[in-house]
């Protein structure tokens, strides 16, 4: 098992590129189970969630394989796939639910552990399961198992609305939908431009698509899809996290390769505390002919000036303050000059950082939903450990602004979602390295 050392107090300056996001890229090479034939996924980042994803398709009997060279990810789906999803592949990585979607809209049929993932409170599928019940699977809950099937051999066009806005569970209805019989609508739906994304990939596949982006998308049922040749598009995630260090005292970074219309409630709040943000004119961007995407490709310089100000957040659904961020912008309110509160709506255990980040010398007191940081001139390196794999990212942020050395355990969850991210921010001046624990 490794760790993450960190040598901070060092401003980091420089640029630094972002990788594929990953929240994209799962459901869309899972989206590949909807058409036999031979797949292309591009800019996909290299991860234990890809990698594990990439297993499972390989245990339904499909080729996965990945370039390095190339950054993309082929998959050959056959005539038939063994669909079922086992345990052992899924107790990692929640994401793999969305493969019961294209299962039982292809195949009729779908059997699916009952998801694992970061321990970040409770996150049930039952959105996917009714939702999918609306377009006619018979749901069966048994023995751990989801066990789906389509009466008649296809779903059907329903109209549907979730109980509450859910990115995974609109992305597995959506893509049943795709080969549903007939028009399906589906309202209160998830708008992160990951649902965007791959609302764009099912279109170049051939399915009929309207809405994405907005909490309505409308579906017309075709009968078969071609294989798709789509492009991930950047991480959010991951450009956020790395404007946050440009964001700490004497940062100066170039985050080259984002989205920043992905990323404007995070931008409003690092120039409320302060920190100068402008966009960098981007090189040109290939893009093959049809594809769709969400915003323009480019850049973004920021630039932190001093102590941060205080700043109240409330995370929220996108296009509001993402919970993926809160953590990493924690670390930075605990050296503002003054008191900040983070309200979190969307995840009820997600404040598990906070005595980590206590541990760095912060002052954080927690009262159920909210956190109340006290800012403090600096703090301190500690050994720390990870609970989940924003709070990684989050200690590894406080590593770099505190003074001494921080050695972060269980970097397990940091690699579920960052592509070595000691090795983009080394050449930024971080004094960061991997060890064995």
């Amino acid at each position: 098992m490794d760790k993450i050392v960190v040598e901070g107090g060092v401003p980091l300056r420089g640029s630094v590129d972002v990788s594929g996001a990953k929240n994209a890229a799962l459901p869309i090479i899972a989206a590949s189970l909807l058409a036999e034939g031979d797949h292309a996924v591009a800019n996909v980042p290299d991860l234990a969630d890809v990698r594990t994803l990439g297993k499972l398709l390989g245990h339904m009997g499909c080729a996965v394989e990945r370039s390095a060279a190339t950054r993309a990810v082929s998959i050959r789906v056959p005539a038939a796939v063994r669909p079922e999803a086992p345990y052992e592949l899924v107790k990692t990585m929640r994401a793999s639910v969305v493969v019961l979607g294209p299962l039982v809209a292809r195949w009729g049929k779908a059997r699916v552990s009952l998801p694992g993932g970061c321990a970040i409170g409770a996150r049930p599928i039952d959105q996917h399961l009714k939702g999918l019940a609306a377009l006619g699977a018979e749901i069966r809950l048994e023995h751990g198992y989801v066990e789906a099937t389509a009466p008649r051999g296809h779903l059907r066009g329903a109209v549907f609305t979730f109980d509450g806005q859910t990115v995974t569970g609109t992305e597995n209805v959506m893509m049943a939908a795709a080969l549903a019989e007939g028009r399906t609508v589906l309202r209160n739906c998830a708008r992160e431009p990951e649902v965007s994304d791959l609302a764009a990939a099912l279109v170049r596949m051939g399915a009929r698509i309207e809405g994405a982006g907005t909490d309505e998308l409308r579906i017309e049922g075709v009968p078969s899809l071609r294989p798709l040749d789509h492009t991930v598009i950047p991480d959010r995630i991951e450009a956020g996290t790395f404007l946050v260090a440009g964001a700490l005292p004497g940062g100066d970074v170039t985050v080259n390769g984002c989205i920043p219309e992905h990323l404007e409630a995070l931008i409003e709040k690092l120039r409320t505390v302060g920190a100068e943000i402008a966009p960098v004119k981007p090189p040109p961007q290939p893009r093959s002919a049809g594809q769709l995407r969400s915003g323009d490709v480019g850049g973004l310089r920021v630039i932190g000036n001093g102590r941060p100000r205080p700043v109240d957040v409330r995370t929220a659904p996108h296009p509001g303050f993402p919970t993926d961020m809160q953590a990493q912008l924690m670390v930075l309110l605990c050296l503002a000059d003054g008191s900040s509160k983070i309200t979190e709506t969307v995840f009820e255990n997600r404040f598990m950082h906070v005595q980590e980040l206590q541990r760095l010398g912060a002052d954080i007191a927690v009262d159920g939903k909210t956190a109340v940081v006290k800012g403090v001139p600096s703090l301190s390196g500690a050994p720390v450990m990870a609970s989940d794999l924003r709070a990684s990212a989050a200690l590894v942020l406080a590593g770099l602004a505190a003074q001494g050395t921080t050695e972060i355990q269980r970097v397990y969850h940091l690699d579920r979602g960052y592509e070595r991210i000691e090795a983009k921010l080394a050449p930024l001046g971080a004094r960061i390295r991997r060890e064995k624990a």
